[in-house]
């Protein structure tokens, strides 16, 4: 049996931001919206070579009415070919934009909602293994309809998307079913439903500072200058 460090224990588990040195690096493909870099990267025992999509980070919302009821879209995504179930979502693509005020903008976007309480429910990378893309999710309640003459007007894949109220707990037996397969959408859901069982009581300030995506454009910037 494997020695274990009481101390160890007493530690919260939680990913360490620690960088590698980047000795090197080029921009393999310029993009609409992200990037293709290839980095050379200092491991301290060697240098190797690791191609990454170098993106701006996006912004998703799980808005509940006063039934614990959730808004989804349908949209088509062209890579998995699928006309996908989703939470309203964006690139953070706005030069300098908060991610609350985005977040806000996407569901007035793209579900014609307003919300009057917001806060953060949980922040995460999409997919370490290639790209440094961070999404921050936010649950956003009292809920109200954008007026008429303010709506967004859509255009490609987001013109006619279909919209459905769905309830929480619908939603959590369509992830676990594996009828839904967004990840933002999964993640949302399934968080929203963990964290209604608490009692709602972990909730962070909406405006609460986004360490991680900073640290990680900041490192991105570091190594364009490489």
């Amino acid at each position: 049996m494997a020695c274990v460090n009481p101390n160890e224990i007493m530690t919260p588990i939680a990913d360490e931001f620690a960088p590698a040195r980047v000795v090197a690096s080029e921009t393999m493909y310029e993009g609409l919206v992200w990037d293709v870099r290839r980095d050379s990267v200092d491991l301290g025992h060697e240098v190797v070579q690791r191609d990454l999509v170098d993106h701006p980070g996006a912004v998703a919302v799980i808005a509940l009415d006063e039934e614990d009821r959730l808004v989804l879209i349908q949209q088509y995504r062209h890579p998995t070919r699928m006309r996908e179930w989703e939470v309203p979502a964006g690139l953070l693509d706005v030069p300098d934009e908060p991610a609350l005020l985005a977040a806000q903008r996407e569901l007035a976007e793209e579900a014609d909602l307003h919300a009057d309480s917001w806060a953060v429910l949980l922040d995460y990378a999409t997919s370490p293994g290639f790209t440094n893309e961070t999404i921050r999710i936010f649950l956003a309640r009292g809920i109200r309809p954008v007026p008429e003459e303010e709506r967004h007007e859509r255009t490609g894949e987001e013109r006619d998307m279909p919209v459905r109220w769905v309830s929480l707990d619908e939603a959590r037996d369509a992830v676990l079913a594996g009828r839904l397969h967004n990840p933002h959408t999964v993640i949302a859901i399934l968080a929203a439903h963990a964290m209604r069982e608490r009692g709602w009581r972990d909730l962070r300030p909406a405006d609460e500072p986004w360490a991680l995506r900073q640290a990680l454009r900041d490192a991105a910037s570091r190594a364009g200058s490489a």
